[in-house]
């Protein structure tokens, strides 16, 4: 996979994002083989990049599979969407339309449970809490499932992560789209959100109120003490706030914002696991990792053995994937590439990730895309035109 700028893309190229609007609209589906339309299409909705399975329009790799259905998240999305602009219009908040999309999210988490973690979607809008807060249940969704949580307690920990921004209706948009750094103030401004959901939430006249709304509230809290806004301690948080906390601030990581780019999975995991020392329970996100691909299929690596791409990743695995090297550590293409599990490698064997700027000069200069080598066929002409 490889993000590059919209006036590079090509018809025949795959693409591997979806992109949506606020109200859940996807303009774009992963998976769809591009054309002129979709080309222009783009342009005028000011997305400026866009990620694709291989720059080689000859090359037509499908993406890796979802854990949800794509009329899934977009039903999702939707329901969030209206959900939240019905209670800012009118102040009464019904979430009876998200319950169904629970179940419906939990059904497709669970029914593809063999599927990765792997990729996020674009949102064309600057809000993005309404695709964010879907992720959001989606991966608590997974991680509840791997804690083995019944049925019904599945459902409550979806319910919750799908309304666990509910309070930013509170925060003015000037605040949640700013591009810089916030100030002293309007950081308290935006710390204010978890209450105000608590107190939304635990008004509600169903069984679940009591739960949905201390994960509201405690979903900025950290396992030291030091998030906000009570500063729990993490023997203190419920366990369905710390597995929200981590799938809230994986989504943001690798999201793009106003304010930052959107990360990319491997770096997501570092700042996670070694920069927020405190912030989680290492033992759910050891958890999380394990099932989200830190290096997803078509990542390009430079390695101690040389140039390689990501061919295969593993439950529990996750930061050792099965690759195929192509070529040696001065980018001249080997004559026969060949598969290598980093399981069986030393723990330095990657050296760094080739980000997508670098990638695609690589790739010219040695007139290769290297998702080629993610076909079967491995042995056809390995130089597809690459425009």
């Amino acid at each position: 996979m490889i993000k590059i700028p919209v006036k590079r893309l090509r018809p025949g190229m795959v693409t591997a994002q979806s992109v949506y609007n606020k109200a859940g609209a996807s303009y774009l589906t992963r998976g769809s083989v591009m054309n002129d339309f979709y080309i222009d299409k783009l342009r005028k909705l000011g997305i400026s990049t866009l990620s694709v399975t291989s720059v080689a329009p000859g090359i037509n790799l499908p993406p890796p599979k979802d854990i949800v259905e794509e009329k899934t998240r977009t039903t999702a999305i939707h329901r969030v969407y209206d959900t939240f602009e019905a209670l800012e219009k009118s102040g009464e908040l019904n979430i009876g339309p998200l319950e169904g999309t629970s179940e419906q999210l939990l059904v497709d988490v669970l029914s593809n449970r063999s599927n990765l973690v792997q990729l996020t979607d674009i949102r064309t809008h600057d809000d993005y809490t309404f695709a964010h807060s879907v992720n959001v249940a989606i991966l608590s969704a997974m991680l509840g499932s791997l804690c083995h949580l019944t049925k019904q307690n599945l459902l409550d920990l979806v319910l919750g992560s799908l309304l666990h921004d509910i309070g930013k209706i509170a925060v003015p948009v000037e605040i949640l789209t700013k591009p810089g750094s916030l100030t002293q103030t309007e950081f308290s401004v935006i710390q204010m959100h978890p209450e105000i959901g608590r107190e939304k939430l635990r008004r509600l006249n169903i069984p679940s109120a009591s739960i949905l709304s201390i994960i509201a509230s405690q979903h900025h809290e950290h396992m030291d003490g030091r998030g906000y806004p009570n500063h729990l301690p993490g023997n203190k948080m419920h366990k369905y706030s710390r597995m929200v906390a981590i799938a809230d601030v994986y989504d943001a990581l690798t999201s793009r914002r106003p304010y930052k780019p959107a990360y990319k999975p491997h770096i997501a995991y570092k700042i996670m696991s070694r920069c927020s020392v405190g912030q989680f329970d290492m033992g759910l996100l050891e958890l999380f990792f394990n099932n989200v691909a830190v290096y997803p299929v078509g990542t390009v690596l430079k390695t101690t053995m040389g140039y390689a791409i990501v061919r295969s990743t593993e439950f529990g695995k996750t930061l050792t994937p099965t690759i195929c090297v192509f070529a040696n550590k001065q980018a001249n293409l080997l004559p026969r590439p060949y598969d290598v599990n980093l399981e069986d490698c030393p723990p330095d064997a990657i050296i760094h990730v080739v980000e997508d700027t670098d990638l695609l000069p690589l790739m010219y200069r040695m007139q290769i895309d290297p998702a080629f080598f993610l076909q079967e066929n491995k042995k056809a002409d390995p130089k597809p035109r690459i425009e």
